[in-house]
């Protein structure tokens, strides 16, 4: 789809911060002379992303996403089209990264009850991702698909994610037992030349496959193969997705707080934190926004939740994000926001014009709480309510801000991914720590490989068979 200058700037997205300032919320919010007085640690952090954007080694190679992937997106298309000519039914195999991204534009872009539809009105197969390990879940999936009219999408770097590969032996296996061909039904997403995927391909005699370049960490992969193949089986157009994407890059491009919305946004919360703010909810008034925030919430936690710095010091940082859906969460997590402790930071996504308005007839005339609807529509009442959340919050003097997307479509998610990363990138610069590492993950995963038995882990399970204590307290 080409866009003409004038779109772009229709669908450009905005932020408003105006409820983050002491303006509106008095000595809780900040000052435009708390702002001016880290005008340079802003500045640092936006040369930091500029002057190392696509170095792999420091992963971050998904800055350059939105450019480098031409001819890797024509293959994606074709690919998708084989799928969709093929199968029934399309399941990622994956977890985090691999896993929340296609859920998340799965359901902001697609139809909310896409499955459901008939397959004269989907554009493309049945759509299922598998993100836990949990038995029943994996039982039941095979409860509704058909595994012979079936293709997987195994999405693992290394090839040695526990969970990833467990679905994918089970999978195998019941292919296998099915009598089919196991590389006729699956796509591996994979590093290029390393790993147990790649090992497998060759076994199986060359598996259809994607690369997930070294600089491209899980949870920034989405605008990669990771994201974009799942996303093109939809029919979800992904080249204006990119494009999107690029449109936030080009706008982000300045040091200026006032023409940058990634900058402006990490510097509210880096200061928030600093501040004790450390909690952060994101808060969508859309159903298909509502994964927007699963997402964000890796993006956010597991780049930020540091505990030592560049340096080498210890710092113990990061904020919490807690997902939040408005209008259904007015009527159970908001009292805590308006009323509780001064601890949080909520981001609303707003939605300038939804695909659909719906009227609200007029009836029950004789009952004032009820009648005064007609005649309205739904996307008008929830757009007060949107408002008027934020009305509330800012009178009891809580910081909010409000990022607004004209209309959700590929281009206005594309922006709002690449803002978010962006405004990741930074906030952890400002913070001086090492954003796109994830130890205490690793920690865990290599406590579960001791666990089970993994070659190579002996130490870690002594470890954890001494850690036993000597006493329990069990109720």
């Amino acid at each position: 789809m080409k866009l003409s200058e004038n779109l772009r700037k229709e669908w450009r997205i905005r932020v408003d911060y105006t409820n983050m300032t002491d303006k509106y919320l008095g000595e809780k919010g900040i000052s435009p002379k708390t702002i001016e007085q880290n005008k340079k640690l802003a500045g640092a952090a936006h040369a930091y992303v500029s002057e190392n954007r696509g170095k792999d080694e420091l992963f971050m190679g998904w800055t350059e996403l939105p450019y480098n992937q031409t001819e890797i997106v024509e293959d994606i298309l074709g690919t998708a089209k084989d799928v969709r000519r093929k199968f029934e039914y399309f399941v990622v195999l994956g977890i985090g990264g691999s896993a929340l991204g296609p859920i998340m534009a799965f359901n902001a872009l697609c139809h909310l009850h896409y499955n459901d539809l008939p397959k004269s009105k989907r554009r493309g197969p049945k759509f299922y991702v598998e993100d836990n390990v949990d038995p029943v879940r994996m039982k039941e999936l095979l409860d509704v698909i058909d595994i012979k009219k079936t293709c997987f999408n195994v999405i693992s770097k290394s090839g040695a994610t526990s969970e990833t590969m467990t679905q994918y032996l089970i999978i195998a296996d019941l292919l296998k037992q099915a009598g089919e061909n196991v590389k006729d039904h699956v796509i591996f997403t994979t590093d290029a030349a390393r790993g147990n995927l790649v090992k497998i391909s060759k076994e199986l005699g060359g598996v259809k496959s994607f690369v997930l370049g070294d600089g491209v960490g899980g949870r920034f992969s989405e605008l990669s193969p990771v994201g974009l193949l799942p996303a093109a089986v939809l029919g979800i157009d992904i080249k204006l997705l990119l494009k999107g994407a690029a449109y936030m890059d080009k706008i982000c491009s300045s040091p200026d707080l006032k023409k940058n919305p990634a900058l402006i946004c990490a510097l509210l919360q880096y200061l928030s934190m600093q501040d004790g703010k450390n909690i952060g909810v994101l808060m969508p008034y859309s159903d298909n926004l509502r994964y927007v925030s699963d997402w964000y919430a890796q993006l956010w936690a597991e780049s930020l939740g540091k505990n030592e710095t560049l340096g080498g010091e210890k710092c113990n940082v990061g904020q919490t994000p807690v997902k939040a859906l408005g209008v259904t969460d007015q009527h159970s997590q908001v009292q805590l926001y308006t009323e509780g402790p001064f601890d949080k930071v909520v981001t609303f996504l707003s939605v300038g014009s939804y695909k659909e308005k719906y009227p609200i007839p007029h009836g029950c005339e004789n009952i004032p709480d009820v009648s005064f609807l007609g005649g309205h529509t739904m996307e008008e009442l929830i757009q007060a309510e949107n408002k008027a959340t934020a009305f509330a919050l800012t009178k009891a003097g809580r910081l909010n801000y409000t990022i607004t997307l004209p209309v959700v479509n590929e281009f206005t998610l594309g922006q709002l991914l690449y803002l978010f990363e962006l405004q990741t990138a930074y906030a952890g610069a400002m913070l001086n720590i090492n954003t796109f590492n994830q130890p205490g993950v690793e920690a865990g995963k290599k406590a579960t490989f001791a666990l089970l038995g993994k070659p190579g882990y002996d130490g870690q399970k002594a470890e954890l068979d001494g850690a036993s204590p000597d006493e329990k307290y069990i109720v």
